[in-house]
């Protein structure tokens, strides 16, 4: 396979593992990423597509790393121990709203919205939502659930909801799990922590769909291409993902808010001067 194109699917990879876990959008960075590095053209938009979701299992398997002992002792304990029991419905029950609204809108959005325009345009409303979210007077008093453990059913379901608007590419599935948990009363590692579980059977479940549905577009040639994706995804994600756990006991994410805003102008700047063709 042609050197040039593994090293655009490493960058690919690099790109996916940095932004899936930080409310800034992996999604939307991938198609700006995959416009700028002319990815859809060398291998075919709709194949870059499926490739985008793929990778998105390198990922997260990061956070499968770094949480394995608690994975590991909810599978122990799932049977006898409420507090394991507790844990995975939650999640199940998080889990569930994105598979449905998934499967009812995910071929309209990626045929109708996988679009710069419209990734710098929520870049830009999500960060004004997360500015609005750190900067309520309810952001300073103390949290209603401390952690993963005290969530409800109904916190998980909402939080869930709350994910499915991640289907709109440059949402971020973390922005919205986290900024949204965090203003249901989760507090900042809750809501971080429950984002990071909540993306295990999201995303792999969405990466197996895609592979699956989207089949007769690969062939045996694209498995180097994908593999490099998938480590360099995973690779670059357990460095964000170690790196964000210790970054939200101490800061909120009024940073990450701004950056968006003006990485959202940027592109809508350069897009309308013509100074950067953003190919669809």
């Amino acid at each position: 396979m042609d050197t040039v194109l593994l090293i655009k699917a490493a960058l690919m990879g690099i790109v996916e593992g940095l932004t899936e876990f930080l409310p800034i959008s992996s999604t939307g960075h991938l198609i700006l990423a995959g416009s700028l590095l002319g990815f859809g053209q060398d291998v075919g938009a709709d194949k870059a597509k499926v490739f985008d979701i793929a990778i998105q299992t390198g990922a997260i398997f990061a956070v499968v790393l770094v949480y394995w002992q608690r994975l590991v002792d909810t599978a122990r304990g799932i049977g006898s121990e409420a507090r394991a029991q507790r844990f995975a419905v939650n999640v199940i029950v998080g889990f569930l709203p994105a598979v449905v609204m998934g499967l009812l809108l995910g071929k309209a959005i990626k045929e109708n919205l996988f679009t710069p325009q419209v990734v710098a345009t929520t870049f830009i409303i999500g960060g004004f939502i997360i500015l609005w979210a750190e900067r309520r007077p309810a952001a300073r008093a103390t949290p209603r659930v401390a952690t993963v453990d005290d969530m409800s059913v109904r916190d998980a379901l909402l939080v869930g909801l709350l994910q499915c608007l991640a289907l709109v590419p440059g949402t971020s599935r973390s922005g919205a799990s986290i900024i949204g948990g965090m203003v249901m009363g989760l507090s900042r590692k809750a809501a971080t922590d429950f984002s990071f579980f909540l993306g295990i059977p999201t995303l792999m479940g969405a990466g197996a769909y895609s592979l699956y549905k989207e089949r007769h577009l690969l062939s045996v040639a694209d498995l180097p291409l994908f593999l490099v994706g998938l480590v360099f995804a995973f690779l670059s994600a357990w460095v964000c993902v170690r790196w964000l756990l210790r970054y939200v006991s101490s800061h909120d994410f009024v940073p990450f808010a701004w950056y968006r805003i003006v990485f959202g102008v940027v592109v809508l700047l350069t897009w309308h001067f013509g100074w950067v063709n953003w190919a669809d």
